[in-house]
């Protein structure tokens, strides 16, 4: 009976020292609603637009020098039935044909039905409220908190969604025309494309901004900071490319950056990190960091997901104009983008 009772005790102390493993994050003190441990934000009290603020007339005045040549590179794929969709979700798109002219005169017109995610598919732009944190306030209670502190209840409290979050929505985002900056890891790597499930190290980065002629300190305020891992080569096989279904067909997960990597991009002040897979960060994650809401959270910067990154890197194009602009849909958590770099 000692022996069964050791053995049940040996179980529950692993099984907590797992669960303890698995935590999502260590829990974080918030003092008051006003004020907590990333809020409010540097961009003021009320700001919704977060790092996109770092995008300024005089940065956008700067960015514009950049090009030399003129040379577009489209930085987004093709939105299409085909593409990965990630878990679920839907995509249908519809024209309906014209009928036949009955007489010589007038002319004919076409509309489309579309229904999908727009916001959470293809190429997409993660607003700030696409992800929220836990955190412990100072009566001992727990909330979710978004990016400066806004709660559920400012996202959620008056239509409960319908129509789209009341706070944080992605029309408060400021379009990006600025300095991007391309960081190649699979060609500092020296192969096509990275293995699934490659985290992206800090060594990683550093090698290949060397390879480029740059380091981190050459990242500026407000620049947007892209990552080729060349996972785009699988875009035509979604459960290659990462379905969500990880261990299912083909897939294995996807290449991505982690946590260190995220605290050089929150010093350096960027306003948008982007990169070719589905989730900018190495998916399954590492360790119980989460990227998504450490750059959310604490300082606000966006993500942009599904890009294609192979011509720049090709034509080892480190330094650009970029422009995009997340769609204004009223309270949308995400957005369709058309990205592009001009050389």
């Amino acid at each position: 009976m000692k022996n069964k009772k050791s053995f049940w005790l040996t179980c529950l102390l692993v099984g907590v020292i797992s669960l303890s493993a698995m935590a999502p994050e260590k829990f974080l003190i918030a003092q008051t609603r006003e004020e907590g441990p990333w809020w409010p934000s540097p961009h003021g009290v009320q700001d919704q637009a977060g790092a996109s603020n770092y995008v300024t007339p005089q940065k956008i005045l700067a960015a514009l020098q950049i090009p030399v040549t003129g040379q577009t590179y489209e930085l987004g794929h093709m939105y299409e039935p085909s593409m990965p969709l990630y878990g679920p979700r839907p995509y249908f798109l519809q024209v309906i044909p014209p009928l036949p002219p009955t007489s010589g005169e007038g002319g004919i017109s076409n509309s489309e039905y579309f229904s999908g995610f727009i916001g959470q598919m293809g190429t997409q732009f993660d607003g700030l409220a696409h992800q929220g944190g836990n955190v412990q306030m100072g009566d001992g209670s727990f909330q979710s908190v978004f990016y400066n502190g806004f709660s559920v209840n400012d996202l959620f409290g008056k239509n409960r969604g319908l129509g789209g979050v009341e706070a944080l929505g992605v029309e408060q985002m400021k379009p990006f025309i600025t300095r991007g900056i391309l960081i190649d890891i699979a060609g500092y790597k020296g192969v096509e494309a990275l293995p699934a499930a490659y985290e992206v190290t800090l060594e990683d980065m550093r090698g290949a901004l060397a390879r480029q002629g740059m380091n981190s300190n050459d990242i500026e305020q407000g620049d947007a900071v892209f990552f080729n891992y060349g996972w785009s080569i699988n875009w035509d096989n979604p459960s290659k490319y990462n379905d969500s279904y990880i261990g299912v067909g083909e897939n294995e997960g996807s290449p991505g950056i982690y946590a260190d990597i995220v605290r050089v991009l929150i010093e350096r002040k960027i306003s948008l990190v982007g990169a070719d897979s589905c989730c900018v960060e190495v998916r399954p994650r590492p360790g119980v960091e989460n990227v998504h809401r450490m750059l959310f959270l604490r300082d606000g910067i966006p993500m942009l997901e599904n890009m294609e990154l192979r011509g720049l890197a090709a034509d080892e194009v480190y330094e650009f104009l970029f422009i995009g602009l997340p769609e204004r849909i009223k309270g949308a958590t995400g957005s369709p983008m058309r990205p592009i770099a001009i050389r």
